[in-house]
Formats: structure tokens, sequence, C-alpha cells
């Protein structure tokens, strides 16, 4: 037979009265908000530390930082001439306009565009033109000074564009990006 008893009545609880200690209900709701205060400030370290370690390794690099703004030197620029510089890995075109060809580009008629835009909205001072050097249909890169409008021609689908950036036949939807940037006297910041 077996130390252990079986069936109703059997089971006894033991009492741990002896090793409990008498606490009031104050002592206990102190001690309770204190952990609770003090698991709350561990938290919000870990997570502010958690985001700060996270943001600073999203964080652009110095030679990202350095792309981000291109500066041109307008002066060594001729009239008539167009030049390419690298700006964020993409390419941009630089052309100086000349009379005739801001005369051109503002007798447009703005209904016979896919995209109408004015000449005077995408340029800051009319003699210079800056213009992203991507074609808006497929992202290809135009040949400059050649098409049907003296602008750009991308020959992989057959865009045309004017000498405003502006689409003028063919499949691209869109007009030429223009990127942010600023003229002071010879020099052009762009970005």
């Amino acid at each position: 037979m077996s130390g252990f008893a079986a069936g109703p009545g059997t089971e006894k609880v033991p009492s741990f009265a002896d090793y409990t200690k008498e606490r009031s209900k104050d002592s206990s709701r102190a001690f309770t908000y204190f952990m609770l205060g003090a698991s709350g400030a561990v938290l919000t370290s870990a997570a502010q530390s958690s985001v700060h370690g996270f943001l600073t390794n999203m964080a652009a690099s110095a030679d990202v930082l350095a792309m981000a703004k291109t500066e041109v030197d307008l002066a060594t620029i001729p009239v008539g001439k167009t030049v390419t510089i690298k700006w964020r890995g993409k390419p941009v075109f630089v052309k100086h306009r000349t009379q005739e060809e801001i005369d051109d580009a503002n007798s447009v008629n703005l209904k016979s565009l896919p995209d109408p835009q004015d000449d005077a909205s995408r340029v800051q001072m009319p003699e210079w033109l800056v213009v992203v050097g991507i074609c808006t249909h497929l992202g290809c890169v135009p040949t400059t000074d050649s098409g049907d409008y003296g602008g750009w021609y991308c020959p992989c689908h057959g865009s045309h564009y004017d000498v405003s950036g502006r689409i003028r036949k063919g499949p691209a939807p869109l007009n030429m990006e223009i990127p942010d940037y600023a003229i002071e006297g010879d020099k052009m910041t762009i970005g």
C-alpha cells in the first residue's frame, strides 16, 4: 500500500500564513507604483536608445551629402551651348540659350503641347534652362541639340523635346523635370 490517500476529504492545502508578512494596502500600492514608474523609465530609455540608433544608422553618409548639391560656373558655358553635369547620379542639362531660342520657346502655342507649360514657368532667367536629362517615357538619356525642335531627342523611342525641355512629339507623357536650383551671379547651385 502506498503512502498516498485518495478519495473525498483527503486533499490538504498547506497554509503559508507563517511565511507572509503583514502589509497595509498603502505600502503595497506605493511599491506597485514605484515598480511601474521604474519599469516605464527603463522602457522609455530603451526605446529612445533604439530609435536614436536606428536614425543614426539611416542618416546619409558624408559622400551622399557631398553629392546633394552641385555648383556650376555659368561663365564657362558659351551662348548657344549645353553642358551636361552629374547631380545625384543623374545627368542635368544646363543650356545657355540664345535670344532666338528664347523667342522660339515663348512663341509656342500651349494648346498644342501634350504637357502645357509656358517657358517662363520653367526658367528663373530666360537665358538659362536647367533640366534633368532623363526622358520622361522610360528613363533614357536624350541627345542634346537634336530632334525636330532643336532641343533634345530620345533615340530609344523617338521623343522630341524643344529648347524649353517640353515634350513636343513622341511617346513621352511629360516635360523634362526641372531640379531645384539657384543662380547667384555666375554661380548656379543645383540641389
